[in-house]
């Protein structure tokens, strides 16, 4: 019997430094402010397009601060568990506390109190943890939707908004509201319907200096 092998890298950590070797080389960041750039380039890995950094949109010095909180301890608010499971916590700088909502046993009832989704009510129970925190959104759209609502009812802030919700309903436009509506908040998003659990997972690895 012969025995299929395949010519390709093997050693992870060769693999890891080919990659970014190339995302550097194929991406144009010219546009991006140097903050930016690690955050984008782990973007770009997360979702094997150079491209889409020209979706990018954010509040200026966004990065930055996202970075100082986490240095600072700042809970990190997901709003599904493939954002919370995609976050590399050993790299996390002070083992800041992730926080995912969304199979809270109160959730289910309380989003059909409020008329809503599962994701936007799980966000409701974000209130007592928002202030300071990372919001790290990369699945739903009405979960993006009603931070914007309740922020602009008076809740807390958080530090940053990292806003990815993907998707062809709701998504490019709860985008668009945070870029018109965060007010003072921070936020980091990228335009259209892109998007992932992957890319607001990638965000906050990049926030908390994770190696490239």
């Amino acid at each position: 019997m012969t025995t299929r092998r395949y010519g390709y890298l093997r050693d992870a950590d060769a693999i890891y430094r080919e990659s970014f070797s190339a995302i550097r080389r194929e991406t144009d960041l010219s546009r991006l402010p140097e903050e930016m750039h690690p955050l984008a380039l782990r973007i770009v890995h997360a979702c094997g397009d150079t491209g889409i950094v020209e979706s990018l949109a954010w509040s200026d010095g966004a990065a930055a601060t996202g970075t100082a909180a986490l240095a600072a301890g700042a809970r990190i608010l997901c709003d599904s568990r493939m954002v919370e499971t995609g976050i590399i916590q050993i790299h996390l700088p002070e083992s800041n506390r992730l926080i995912c909502t969304l199979t809270d046993p109160r959730v289910e009832n309380l989003a059909r109190k409020l008329g809503t989704t599962r994701s936007a009510a799980a966000v409701e129970l974000w209130q007592d943890t928002l202030e300071g925190s990372v919001v790290a959104i990369g699945n739903a759209p009405t979960a993006l939707f009603h931070l914007l609502e309740g922020l602009a009812a008076g809740w807390s802030r958080p530090a940053l908004i990292l806003g990815f919700p993907v998707g062809f309903v709701g998504a490019a436009e709860s985008k668009e509201a945070l870029i018109t509506d965060a007010g003072e908040v921070p936020f980091v998003t990228l335009r259209g319907r892109r998007g992932g659990s992957a890319v607001a997972a990638a965000a906050v690895n990049a926030l908390a200096g994770s190696r490239e």
